[in-house]
């Protein structure tokens, strides 16, 4: 089977590339200037050209609370651009199967947890990603749409719960929260900074969950692609304050200081754990403790910055 992941030189696209499972399968991994999502044509040449049997869509721009509050309209027009493209043009190519990377930003701010499948569209959206969860929500109704009114595509869309691990961006300006974490506490270490502040009062819940669990989610469903839900959460079930991984990944790094509250930054949503029902029921679960994934992370970010 022949296989096309968009992204794959993000985080989540570079652990598919390196998962042994995928190996199998005959994976086109183009760049960005080999095809260019932002462009309809391109794309259609693309898939008119390669003919994937599966497309996994992968690919988006992506940043944390800084980033998206900087640049609302890029996340929006990026994101939603790219995704309508590529669905758009593979149903018009003929192409039965795609697994579409929604978000957990889709649902709606300070809903009641957990959060399940159903929920989306029930209340406003957290304005701090508004732009980004609105194209992620377009792309997701599009292949919900076209799989209910052409029964011969299966259009299906994964919703994932924040991610960390290999391959992820450690910036304090552009990363999810562990990696920037990860950058702002071993910075501290170097230069034997005594004090580390912390946005918000640090009791806001979060579900991370390693990368290369939800690589692995993804490779058992392209070999089980009949079975999956159209919709349908990937996450841990459970989540962690973000004082909790601030004090994990002090103690991953040996960090011996300490950290202050800063009670004038923004913080998102208070609460945002998936429900993940539907995929304990599908038969898979997470593997990866959180020490055990932000170790890893950590190793992987040694290893970039040596170079």
């Amino acid at each position: 089977m022949r296989l096309l992941i968009t992204g794959s030189h993000g985080m989540v696209g570079h652990n598919l590339l390196e998962n042994a499972e995928m190996q199998q399968y005959d994976i086109l991994s183009p760049a960005s200037s080999e095809l260019n999502l932002l462009n309809y044509s391109d794309v259609e040449n693309y898939l008119r050209r390669n003919r994937p049997d599966m497309i996994i869509h992968c690919a988006g721009k992506v940043g944390g609370i800084q980033a998206n509050m900087k640049d609302m309209y890029g996340f929006f027009a990026n994101n939603a651009i790219m995704g309508i493209n590529l669905v758009k043009s593979a149903k018009e190519q003929g192409i039965k199967k795609l697994l579409n990377l929604s978000s957990s930003c889709t649902y709606p701010r300070n809903y009641k947890n957990p959060l399940k499948e159903e929920y989306v569209l029930q209340g406003e959206l957290e304005p701090t990603n508004e732009g980004y969860a609105m194209a992620k929500l377009a792309v997701q109704k599009m292949c919900e749409y076209i799989s209910r009114e052409y029964p011969d595509f299966q259009y299906k869309t994964f919703i994932p719960c924040n991610l960390y691990g290999r391959w992820d961006k450690f910036s304090e300006q552009h990363s999810h929260m562990i990696p920037s974490v990860i950058k702002k506490i071993h910075e501290a270490v170097k230069a034997g900074t005594q004090e580390i502040s912390i946005w918000g009062d640090g009791n806001a819940r979060r579900e991370f969950m390693y990368t290369g669990d939800l690589v692995s989610c993804i490779a058992r469903a392209v070999h089980n692609f009949d079975t999956v839900p159209c919709i349908m959460n990937v996450g841990l079930g459970f989540d962690f304050t973000i004082n909790e991984y601030y004090e994990t990944v002090k103690k991953a790094l040996g960090y011996k200081g300490t950290f202050t509250h800063d009670m004038t930054k923004p913080v998102g949503m208070s609460q945002k754990l998936l429900d993940v029902t539907q995929q304990t029921k599908w038969g898979w679960q997470t593997s990866t403790t959180l020490e055990e994934g932000i170790r890893k992370t950590y190793d992987f970010f040694i290893m970039e910055i040596s170079k």
